[in-house]
């Protein structure tokens, strides 16, 4: 009987160690887990309380240029005909200086501006350029609330984060927020000055982002992530099969005229009074009905010469 006691107690004390080591080996497991989990961004139950999300996007970008934007209205006789967005990014001791694009303000009567808080405050045009797509527009100094920092659009790198800020649609959708990436630089677009012409007139150097841009969005600007404006939003491609292929004027290329318009003076340019196309586009040489030699792989074919334009003097003599 004793030795079946001993027994008894020695397989008991065999059964509660072993219980103790699964335990700490169990317990051991649960915390190494936690370890690995943890080095891969990955927590579980038992560190779930320590963790901390900080990230605010680009809100605090968003908090720097957001009372600066404006939403545009374009009144012809007395009755509101569209909408665009602007920004101001001046303000001096009478005035406060509003940036849009041109054909946000073309043909106006009546200009109408209001801002991030609601009110409406008049507005009148100084002065733009139709090439550049770019206006410039006054509203009393006391009706600011906010002023645009100027960036860089020369120093922004492939792949920065960038967004918008406008009034994509109509009134309803003002103050809209989108964000994307700077797609790509130097953008070589063909426009045309007539929406029923399917010639083009000139071509515009810009910034391409995958930001949303919508019809409204016009004149607004492109933002960086630091809060400061690289361009200011002009177009984009709307066609079924592509998305997201919207186009910014480079911040340079307005401020290096901006004192012109300031001045409520226009940018002077060079006229010939010639159709110019690409040599090289042989379809579109066969639908002008022009035979270009295959030879032929750099220039323009002159289709046209305007009529008492410079070009058409030098002809006649």
């Amino acid at each position: 009987m004793k030795r079946d006691k001993r027994v008894v107690s020695y397989i008991f004390i065999f059964m509660l160690g072993a219980f103790v080591a699964v335990g700490g080996l169990y317990l051991y497991k649960d915390k190494l887990f936690d370890f690995v989990d943890s080095s891969n961004g990955a927590c579980y139950t038992s560190c779930q309380n320590k963790v901390t999300i900080t990230d605010k996007g680009i809100a605090d970008a968003v908090d720097k240029v957001y009372k600066s934007v404006v939403l545009i209205q374009n009144y012809k006789n007395d009755k509101l005909y569209s909408t665009g967005t602007g920004f101001v990014y001046k303000v001096d001791s009478k005035n406060g200086y509003v940036l849009s694009n041109y054909h946000v303000v073309n043909g106006a009567s009546k200009l109408k501006i209001v801002r991030s808080d609601d009110k409406v405050i008049d507005a009148t045009y100084v002065s733009g350029d139709e090439y550049l797509d770019v206006a410039v527009l006054k509203i009393d100094s006391s009706s600011v609330l906010a002023v645009a920092e100027i960036g860089s659009g020369t120093n922004a790198r492939l792949g920065d984060t960038v967004f918008t800020v406008g009034t994509p649609v109509d009134y309803q959708y003002r103050g809209t927020v989108t964000r994307g990436i700077l797609s790509g630089k130097d953008r070589l677009v063909s426009l045309s000055l007539s929406s029923n012409s399917n010639v083009d007139d000139y071509v515009l150097k810009v910034l391409q982002t995958d930001a949303s841009i919508n019809p409204g969005n016009s004149g607004g600007p492109l933002v960086d992530s630091n809060g400061k404006v690289i361009g200011i939003n002009s177009l984009k491609i709307v066609k079924s099969e592509i998305e997201g292929m919207g186009f910014a004027l480079p911040i340079e290329d307005v401020m290096t005229n901006i004192s012109t318009f300031e001045d409520g003076k226009k940018i002077e340019r060079p006229y010939l009074g010639v159709k110019m196309y690409n040599a090289s586009d042989v379809s579109y040489s066969r639908y002008l009905g022009i035979d270009v030699s295959t030879n032929v792989t750099e220039g323009v074919i002159v289709a046209d010469v305007e009529k008492d334009s410079c070009v058409s003097s030098v002809l006649k003599k």
